[in-house]
């Protein structure tokens, strides 16, 4: 980043932290769903954008992309999209001050970032006091199974999931972030241990129209489940993404949110 961008992005931020964010309360199904931007390049992610920005009420920028492009992107995305219907899920892992200090390179008024969980307590009220953004902390990727927390030598006790999730939860809460990304089978139990108004988005969405060929992600669920069971946003990619008519996709899903709400 050359000095005029980081000295522009580093005002815009103060003015930000002085001023405030505005909520990102979900209003309408359509404002549920955020759509995942998992592509290699700025001109796919600014086509489907443009296609998808009547449909969904928020987008997603993952590794992929941020890797790819580089923190102008969001620049970019912004002429596109309002900074606040962009979510940026880098899962920033490191000491508090290396955090701290990448988020101040990064465009301010973005809806939410993450931060995994695994910085622990301390790094997470720091980081979250410290930042003008929404911090939603990452539980357990919906990618991780059982056997997998047994291999990574968690203890008995926290080899469910579930349990790990829920412990997560209340820590991120605690510390002060806004809220947690999770599993749609964990949801209902996050809500219970943290509250309704602590806000939970949940990945790993498969629509039962949706096939995946070779999926990774293993606790899955169908928007109707995750949004009956509590999630306040449900994160959908390659089912609207690789879809014939992703416009159409988009449309089903939020049909399923509609249906969900309604329980």
């Amino acid at each position: 980043m050359g000095d005029d961008l980081r000295k522009s992005t580093q005002a815009l931020h103060l003015k930000i932290s002085k001023k405030g964010t505005l909520p990102m309360e979900p209003k309408d199904p359509k404002d549920r769903l955020i759509f995942a931007l998992d592509v290699p390049n700025k001109a796919e992610a600014v086509k489907l954008a443009r296609a998808l920005l009547p449909e969904v009420g928020m987008f997603k920028v993952g590794l992929e992309l941020f890797m790819a492009e580089g923190p102008q992107l969001l620049r970019d995305l912004a002429q596109e999209i309002p900074p606040e219907k962009i979510f940026l899920d880098l899962k920033l892992y490191d000491i508090p001050a290396t955090v701290l200090g990448a988020l101040k390179t990064i465009l301010p008024g973005l809806a939410f970032v993450t931060i995994p969980c695994d910085i622990g307590f301390a790094g997470l009220q720091k980081i979250a006091a410290q930042t003008g953004f929404k911090i939603l902390a990452v539980t357990v990727l919906t990618s991780i199974t059982s056997s997998e927390l047994q291999e990574l030598g968690l203890h008995s006790d926290f080899q469910d999931p579930a349990r790990l999730v829920v412990r997560k939860a209340d820590m991120a809460r605690s510390a002060g972030c806004h809220g947690v990304v999770c599993s749609g089978r964990e949801v209902k139990a996050v809500k219970e241990a943290c509250g309704p108004d602590f806000l939970a988005v949940c990945p790993g969405i498969r629509p039962a129209w949706a096939a995946v060929a070779g999926d990774d992600q293993k606790r899955t669920v169908t928007p109707y489940e995750a949004i009956k069971n509590g999630a306040d946003y449900i994160v959908v990619g390659r089912p609207i993404r690789t879809a014939p008519d992703p416009v159409a996709a988009a449309r089903k899903v939020v049909e399923e949110i509609a249906a969900g709400m309604k329980g």
